[in-house]
Formats: C-alpha cells, sequence, structure tokens
C-alpha cells in the first residue's frame, strides 16, 4: 500500500506541474461557457445579431432559454464531448511515459508495476471526477449570471444525477484508452481509438443499436435521443461494465510482462 501511495504522490505531482495537465482542465470549462454563451443568444436575439452572433444556430442547438435547455446542452455535451476530453487525461497518463522516455526507468523502480497502474487509475478517476463537479459548479454559476428562468432544485439534482451517471459510464470505457496507450507506447493510438469509437457511437446509435455498443450508451444515456429508459436497458450498463473488465484485465496484464528494454 506504501507503494502505491507513492506512485499516486509522484502521479500527481506530475500532473500539477504539468502544462498539458492544465490545458486539458481548461478545456474541460469550455462546454458550460459555450453553454452559457448560447443562452444569451437565446435571450436577445437582437443585439445578438449586432455583436454579430448566430442565433438561427442557437435555436437549432437549444429552442428557449431556460434551465432544462441549459442543463440538456450540457448532459449532451458531456456525454460526446467526454469521450475525447477524458481520453486526452487517459492518454496524457499513460502515454507520456514512452513520449518523455521514461518507460525504462519507469519499469525498473521497486515499486510493483500493479500499484503503479493503479495510482495512475485511480488519478484519472479523482481528476475526470473534480472536473466534472467544477464543471457543474461552473453551470450553475453562469446559469444564475445569465438569470435564465425554470430554475427548480429538483431539475438541478436530477441533472446532477444525470450529469454522474454520465461521468460513471465515461469512466468504464477509459481502461481502453489506457491499454491503447500503453500498448501504442505514446498519444496518438488512444486518441485515435477514442476518434474511432466516438464515430461508430454515432453510427450505431443512428442504426438503433446503440443499446449493445458500449460507447454509444452514454449519450442514451444523456437524454440526446429520447428518454433514456426507453433506449437503454440493464443490457446497455453491462456491455459498458463488460468492456471495462476487459480493459482493466488488458492493461495490468500488457504492463506486467512489459520488456524494461522498449
Amino acid at each position: 500500500m506504501n507503494g502505491f501511495v507513492a506512485a499516486f504522490q509522484v502521479e500527481l505531482l506530475k500532473a500539477r506541474r504539468s502544462r498539458l495537465a492544465w490545458g486539458i482542465t481548461a478545456a474541460f470549462l469550455i462546454l458550460p461557457l459555450v453553454g452559457g454563451l448560447f443562452m444569451i443568444i437565446l435571450k436577445n436575439p437582437d443585439q445578438a445579431r449586432a455583436m454579430g452572433l448566430i442565433s438561427v444556430k442557437a435555436q437549432l442547438a437549444g429552442g428557449t432559454a431556460d434551465w432544462p435547455t441549459f442543463f440538456s446542452m450540457l448532459l449532451q455535451g458531456t456525454a460526446i464531448g467526454g469521450i475525447m476530453l477524458y481520453s486526452f487525461i487517459t492518454a496524457w497518463l499513460f502515454g507520456r511515459e514512452f513520449s518523455d522516455h521514461t518507460a525504462k526507468e519507469f519499469l525498473a523502480v521497486l515499486t510493483p508495476r500493479w500499484q503503479i497502474i493503479a495510482a495512475k487509475l485511480a488519478l484519472m478517476v479523482l481528476w475526470i471526477v473534480l472536473l466534472t463537479l467544477l464543471s457543474f459548479a461552473v453551470a450553475l454559476t453562469i446559469g444564475a449570471l445569465v438569470a435564465i428562468p425554470g430554475w427548480s432544485q429538483g431539475l438541478a439534482a436530477s441533472t446532477f444525477g444525470s450529469l454522474a451517471l454520465i461521468m460513471v459510464l465515461l469512466l468504464m470505457l477509459m481502461p481502453l484508452v489506457a491499454f491503447f496507450a500503453s500498448a501504442g507506447r505514446g498519444y496518438l493510438p488512444p486518441l485515435g481509438w477514442a476518434l474511432l469509437t466516438l464515430v461508430l457511437a454515432q453510427i450505431m446509435a443512428a442504426l438503433g443499436w446503440g443499446d449493445w455498443f458500449p460507447w454509444s450508451v452514454p449519450a442514451l444515456a444523456s437524454g440526446m435521443a429520447g428518454p433514456p429508459a426507453e433506449l437503454t436497458g440493464p443490457h446497455s450498463y453491462l456491455v459498458v461494465l463488460l468492456m471495462c473488465f476487459v480493459g482493466l484485465a488488458a492493461t495490468f496484464i500488457w504492463w506486467r510482462s512489459a520488456d524494461q528494454a522498449q
């Protein structure tokens, strides 16, 4: 356990000192900011048009300037954009050892490899949870500043529950990203994998098979295509859980047998 704590502290220190890590964190906050911009446009279309903003696109994106629309945009944006943003975090945590050419030293330390990988996964979870909470807090602040109507504590609570569900579903898909970052020895393979799954998720959902395709489930759970209860079932969450176990097993097995000479 001491090895895990030490490894976690090292990973945390590397994240704190990395400009890329802070850039990813900043990018995560774009979604609520963009949602607030759309709310401003929807509330003041004439003024927005005079400023050069395009209100028609805002109408297509939302419809009315109220909390239900704002929260819906937040959920849908997290479900779609979260695949790439979460993947960036995971790819950075697992791929930087190869990009920084520290993999050989990383594999030669006395700390058991499974503890180091567990520390990376723990930091990934903590990082994403904190960013999701921060994103929701920023959304609440922006919505209050814009003074959009339709607020209720029940709506906020249900939105937070849906956001937490989407976050958990996306988190369970990240171990496979970690595996591709490890086996691919860098950032590009996991990001390519994430982009591929994002495209396939849209296709499978359009074909009506999204409830069986793990990477489509978060978007369906967001309510993007309709009521989540009608589009997903227990099998949907089971296939996501299965992918989580597959990714974890593949990642730990790969690092256990990784060659120090690579």
